[in-house]
Formats: structure tokens, sequence, C-alpha cells
């Protein structure tokens, strides 16, 4: 079985335990994906899987090689393509779909995905820069002040935390819990929060820690 999929994410919401105990969740919707093929490295063998199925009426908006690439193997085609890990080769079937069955209530994951995007910001946002001096006679509120060193080595060095560009980046979060699982909506509910917007694609991914 495959030990990482991709899903959407829809937002946050509460849950209640047993016990009426409060935690708050991310809502991801994991449409089922079908094992395309194995792929065999010297090392190790891992599953190719296509995400999010295409409708009939959007096929001619793929591009000529992926939809051949489909057409190669008879299987309807899908917006992606992805090489996950793998827990055992045995019960590894090519052409089956698989959804929120992977996991199970109280499995740790890691959560990948792209962060808002926040354009160009200054220091003070970026990095939690405290700012200048406010008062009256002060001209450098939220400006970074000085960057360079001495004459030795006489440049900014590498690295230099200065105003840019914030966000639109890969942020994995580790060590979610699976709260609550779903299988008729296939819908997982995962406890905190994981990166990005609603409707973020994010990639779930079973651990052991």
């Amino acid at each position: 079985m495959i030990k990482e999929i991709f899903g959407k994410k829809l937002g946050m919401t509460q849950v209640f335990d047993e016990n009426g105990n409060m935690f708050g969740v991310s809502v991801v919707e994991v449409e089922p994906v079908r094992i395309l093929e194995k792929v065999i490295y010297p090392t190790k063998i891992r599953a190719k899987i296509g995400c999010f199925k295409v409708s009939p009426d959007r096929v001619n908006r793929l591009k000529k090689p992926l939809l051949g690439y489909f057409n190669k193997i008879g299987v309807e085609p899908y917006r992606m393509i992805k090489e996950v890990e793998i827990e055992d080769e045995s019960n590894l079937e090519v052409n089956k779909e698989v959804g929120v069955e992977v996991f199970s209530e109280g499995d740790k994951v890691d959560v990948r995905a792209k962060n808002k995007g926040r354009g160009f910001q200054g220091g003070m946002r970026r990095h939690g820069w405290s700012g200048g001096p406010s008062s009256h006679g002060s001209m450098t509120h939220r400006r970074m002040g000085s960057a360079g060193a001495n004459t030795d080595p006489g440049r900014v060095v590498k690295g230099h935390r200065m105003p840019g560009h914030m966000g639109n980046s890969y942020v994995t979060i580790r060590n979610l819990r699976v709260l609550k699982i779903d299988k008729e909506k296939n819908v997982l509910f995962i406890q905190g929060a994981i990166p990005g917007p609603v409707k973020t694609i994010v990639k779930i991914k079973k651990v052991k820690r």
C-alpha cells in the first residue's frame, strides 16, 4: 500500500472527541487516486499514481504527451502524476483505486503544501524585526538600517535577512494527527493548521515517530 497521497484543503473547523474535548482541525478532501505502475529502482520500489480525475469535457485541455501516456496504459486521464513511497510491495495492485483508507484514525502524518504568497514585504513583516525609533525625529521607523560589515569582509554577507518576496514557498508541517476520517465523503480531519489557502493541493505522508 502507498504511504503518501495528495488531497485538496477545504478549510478548518472543530471536532469533539468522546470526552468532550474540542480540537481545531484542517479538513482535507482526498479524491481516490489510481496506482498506474510500479517504478523499480536499484535500491527501492515506488508507485506512480494519478491524482484528480479529469472530467470528459476537459480532456482536450490536457497536453498531448500526458494524454498519450494515459492512452498507452489504457486508463482514464488524471490531472497530476506523482511518484510516492510505498509501505508494502506485496499488496500494491496496479490499476487499483485507493483513497482515505490509506490512513487510520490516530496516524501521525507530515503535510506539505505551498503557503500563501504575500508579495514583496518589508523586514518587519517578513522577519519580525522590532523596527527603529518611533519618535518624530527619527527617519527610519521601519527601514532595515546598515546591511554591510566592517572593512573585513567589506561586503554584505550572503544570506543576510532583508525585505523581499514573502510566502509562495513549500512548507512541511510534521507530526500532525489524523483525528477523524469520513470515508463516505473522502475527507480527512487533521489536527492543527496546514499551509496554504483553501483549494491548495497538499501532500499527506504517513510517518512513524
